[in-house]
């Protein structure tokens, strides 16, 4: 037995890999900022297209934190033309410009020359504002506004990477400076950014995008998500994360919670109506499944199926919406609670365990009864099917030659060969419960893993979506684990031992 949980245990290490790694391409090529969705700066009209200077450092802490400042992935395959620091332009927008000028241009020094002095320009715009005290005869500001203007064409010059675009723009700002004369240091970052500009074209080596190279990068953002920013091994010396085989899942874009925390508080009532729902579908479903097998093409066996069918063809949200619409509504049977799985006041104070069960329990009912039904339906039809093949094999057909009784054949001969497509079931019950059932979850307002994995995709919460997809990956693993050790006890002849192996 342990040689066999050995052998599985290391197989799990190439599987949670490659779960690790799907989790990680995910998480880099989801849409979205998250930079952006964690500033705290309010933006306003004005700024929706400036970025202050206490935005661009904080905009550096929060890349340096999440390690959107280090390359992806340990190698990368490039074209000769790119630099291996491409990976140091963060914005995305800004990093997309730079690769079409290489493809473009492919001269990187003379590109870089030209983005260091777009970015000199945008910052003379920042630091030199229009004097908002010239008031025209029409009442408006219109140097002002003008300002506005050009430096609005300023700041999208960093993203612009069209041939035709950026000679437009150049102009543009060029015809800005010549109508404000007062403007000389405006006029004089112009003049070196159209220079960068001119010096970028004339000096194109386009061909060298036709040659590719390996670019190797210890540290990066993989390598950082698996094992932190501190001592890979022991975890010493981390600052931001711990990594994620230390169970650092990262950080809730919303919250700016640990991932770890918010599972934490969430699993518990995921976990008690997965496995509360499971347990009562075994004890109901393989009594049933037996009786029905016991006597096939009986009244019994043709009621039950009928029923099973009936409910394992009702989907779970409609008969949830169903259940809410009889048992929680006033205009029908206001029975138990429509949402939450407590009051909403609280418990009271100084509540013992089993006052709290009692205010909870009607909360529970009609989401527990969603949550059985189905793998009620399902786990008895399997039982019964199983069961009746095992009572078709020549072992049973001997032991009932010998005499022995009906209870017998069946419990202490058919039953446990029958349970091993039951078993198998069971496997599922762990990713269940960390996955939760999203729509249940969200129908019943149940505070579970479902609710916040429907919560986090719609905020595009990234984080805690690829922290639940690479739990359940570990725990389907662990299901399966657990399935295969219950084989062993359920069928005799199945061997663990290395000798069977």
């Amino acid at each position: 037995m342990l040689y066999y949980l050995f052998k599985r245990l290391l197989l799990f290490i190439p599987t949670l890999i490659v779960i690790t790694l799907l989790a990680f391409v995910i998480s880099v090529h989801a849409p979205g900022n998250p930079v952006e969705r964690l500033l705290t700066s309010a933006e306003s009209g004005d700024m929706s297209a400036s970025v202050t200077a206490s935005m661009q450092e904080e905009k550096q802490y929060w890349a340096h934190r999440l390690g959107f400042d280090l390359p992806v992935f340990y190698l990368t395959i490039a074209p000769l033309a790119w630099p291996d620091t491409l990976f140091k332009i963060m914005d995305k927008q800004e990093n997309a410009a730079a690769k079409s000028l290489l493809q473009q241009y492919g001269n990187w020094p003379a590109i870089e020359n030209y983005r260091i002095s777009v970015e000199q320009l945008c910052n003379t715009f920042r630091q030199l504002p229009g004097d908002t005290t010239l008031i025209s005869p029409n009442g408006k500001n219109e140097m002002y506004e003008t300002d506005r203007q050009a430096a609005f064409i300023a700041y999208s010059l960093p993203a612009a990477s069209d041939a035709k675009v950026m000679p437009a723009k150049l102009n543009a700002l060029e015809m800005h400076c010549k109508k404000y004369p007062d403007s000389d240091m405006r006029s004089i970052r112009l003049q070196q950014t159209r220079l960068a500009y001119e010096t970028m074209i004339a000096s194109s080596v386009s061909w060298r995008n036709y040659f590719p190279v390996i670019q190797f990068h210890f540290e990066n953002q993989y390598h950082r998500w698996m094992f932190g920013d501190g001592n890979w091994l022991t975890g010493e010396g981390s600052t931001f994360s711990k990594g994620l085989i230390r169970g650092d899942l990262g950080m809730s874009y919303v919250t700016r919670m640990p991932v770890s925390e918010v599972i934490s508080a969430r699993i518990g009532w995921s976990l008690f109506f997965t496995l509360l729902s499971v347990l009562l579908a075994y004890l109901i479903s393989i009594p049933v499944g037996i009786r029905a097998a016991e006597k096939p093409g009986s009244f019994y066996d043709r009621a039950s199926s009928i029923i099973l069918f009936v409910l394992h063809s009702m989907p779970a949200f409609w008969l949830a919406t169903m259940l809410l619409m009889l048992f929680a509504n006033t205009d029908a049977f206001r029975w138990f609670p429509a949402s939450g799985v407590k009051p909403i006041s609280g418990y009271p104070a100084g509540a013992g365990f089993f006052e709290k069960v009692k205010l909870s329990l009607p909360y529970i009912v009609l989401p527990l009864i969603a949550y059985t039904y189905s793998s009620l339906a399902f786990l008895s039809r399997l039982t019964r099917v199983s069961l009746l093949e095992t009572l078709q094999q020549d072992y049973i057909r001997t032991a009932r030659a010998k005499g022995l009784s009906e209870y017998h054949v069946i419990y202490k001969h058919a039953f446990r060969n029958a349970l091993l497509p039951v078993i198998t079931v069971f496997a599922n019950v762990f990713p269940a419960a960390i996955g939760g059932s999203v729509i249940l979850e969200t129908i019943f307002t149940i505070p579970g893993m479902g609710l916040e994995t429907y919560q986090a995709i719609q905020s595009q919460n990234y984080p805690v979506v690829i922290g639940v997809l690479t739990l359940t990956g570990l725990l389907t693993l662990t299901g399966y684990l657990v399935a295969d050790i219950l084989y062993a006890f359920a069928d005799p002849r199945i061997s663990l031992s290395k000798e069977k192996a």
